[in-house]
């Protein structure tokens, strides 16, 4: 039987229908594409924006980061608030804080405060993904019919599809009014989350005000990471400091967590669900991989095999492509161990291809190394998402989808600091050769560590008449 939620019952005077209520769909996809939208747009409108207020790419790239950096640490604290809290009320404040930083955005005076504005974006884009899996949730509980396969791919294709047009929405964007549209199309795709949430999104009764809020190890644990992924963006000797103050308060948070009565991180629940904890690794080692490709390989197409910026993009296209057929075709069935062993096996055969690439392959080769490359992306991510949903506590959902996304996002970090490793003058092919390597072996481990988990197996629906006997 699916254990009973801590946001108990709906409390809306409508009534509920006996399936899945669809009309929630809606805004649980508009309000999960944000981040990704706002992650892709920004890649085409940091050079105009740099021209506008003079600053250097090292100062641009900042824009990327803050993103990141709020986003990463926004994720589980805002998932833990949804906990606690219940969905709706976060949801709306979350989207409604991307309108703000939309109009912030549009209207900055300087380069700073446009940073301020991404950082802003960052934490209120972290609010929808966490609602979402919450609200999956509290359906299979309130109807009894665990079959949210549908759902989840939802989530998944349509941020991948959203990643993909992002750069070319952006580029429309600049060229109809400059890059201050990037941040004022903000403005009504949050109105829309408004009105859709206020709508649809059910209130529900929550046990969050009974309940103490962890500031200390929210404090800690912003801390932690912020000093890590700093670290991770720019590995010098003389940061030295970066790692070890990491080290430092993870100790800290770690005694702090394992001490208190109601913890940001329940360290004593998460320790003993070590298939959770393995499927987190599994995602950092995913998007690696992923975002490794993703940046050194456009890379190298420009530099090492002298490809224009606009046909690389293109060149890029089977990949994207190949994720979002993989996902579309392969979401309604669950089947996490086979995804995760397949694409593993196809990262591997993918990285394993970049070895034969040079300055003079044909083009032939180059679309088929990203599409072979495209498959794993459409079978991995959906499988961690699915995987965590049927690992994690119930009444945590929200903070352990929040987790999953901030392992992806130093996944991410750790693909760009490996870029800049191995390209350190220019993306030449000994680079890239060397970029597979590593991306090789990271998928390699994540083969490794996937094969013999048999907690996998074991991670299927429940039949639909055991759920209403039960």
């Amino acid at each position: 039987m699916i254990p009973r939620l801590a946001a108990g019952p709906r409390k809306d005077s409508r009534p509920a229908p006996a399936g899945f209520d669809r009309r929630l769909i809606a805004p649980m996809v508009l309000g999960s594409v944000l981040n990704p939208i706002n992650s892709s747009m920004i890649a085409v409108a940091l050079v105009p924006i740099g021209i506008a207020f003079g600053a250097p790419p090292a100062e641009t790239a900042w824009l990327v980061t803050a993103l990141y950096l709020a986003t990463a640490v926004g994720q589980p604290v805002i998932g833990r608030l949804v906990d606690m809290y219940g969905p709706r009320r976060l949801y709306l404040v979350g989207t409604g804080l991307v309108g703000v930083a939309g109009l912030m955005g549009a209207l900055a005076p300087s380069l700073g405060v446009l940073i301020a504005a991404r950082v802003l974006l960052g934490f209120g884009t972290s609010a929808a993904y966490p609602a979402a899996m919450r609200l999956t949730r509290s359906e299979a509980e309130r109807t009894g019919q665990d079959s949210p396969a549908g759902v989840l791919t939802a989530l998944a294709v349509s941020a991948q599809t959203v990643a993909v047009i992002g750069p070319t929405l952006g580029g429309v964007l600049i060229g109809a009014g400059g890059w201050h549209l990037v941040f004022t199309v903000n403005v009504p795709l949050s109105a829309a989350c408004l009105v859709l949430g206020v709508k649809w999104l059910p209130r529900t009764a929550t046990a969050g005000q009974r309940q103490r809020m962890d500031l200390p190890g929210m404090a800690l644990f912003a801390v932690l990471l912020v000093s890590l992924m700093l670290f991770l963006m720019s590995p010098r000797p003389d940061l030295w400091y970066l790692p070890a103050l990491t080290l430092a308060t993870a100790a800290v948070f770690a005694a702090r967590e394992l001490r208190v009565p109601d913890p940001f991180v329940d360290l004593r629940v998460l320790g003993g669900n070590v298939p959770l904890i393995v499927t987190y690794v599994r995602q950092l080692l995913a998007y690696t991989t992923s975002y490794a490709f993703l940046y050194g390989y456009t890379q190298w197409l420009e530099q090492g095999r002298g490809l224009g910026a606009s046909t690389a993009g293109l060149a890029l296209l089977p990949l994207s492509a190949a994720a979002l057929v993989t996902a579309t075709v392969t979401g309604r069935r669950e089947a996490v161990r086979a995804k995760l062993v397949t694409g593993s096996v196809l990262q591997i055969a993918g990285c394993a291809a970049l070895l034969l690439v040079g300055a003079d392959s044909p083009v032939w080769l180059l679309l088929a190394a990203g599409a072979l490359l495209g498959i794993p992306q459409g079978l991995l991510g959906l499988a961690a998402q699915t995987a965590l949903y049927r690992q994690a506590d119930p009444e945590r959902i929200g903070s352990a989808a929040g987790l999953l996304r901030t392992f992806m996002y130093l996944g991410a970090l750790g693909a760009s600091a490996a870029t800049a490793a191995f390209y350190p003058h220019r993306a030449d092919t000994g680079g890239l050769h060397g970029l597979a390597l590593f991306m090789l072996a990271g998928s390699a481990l994540l083969l490794a560590i996937t094969l013999p988990d048999r907690s996998l197996a074991r991670l299927t629906p429940r039949p639909r008449q055991a759920l209403r006997k039960a």
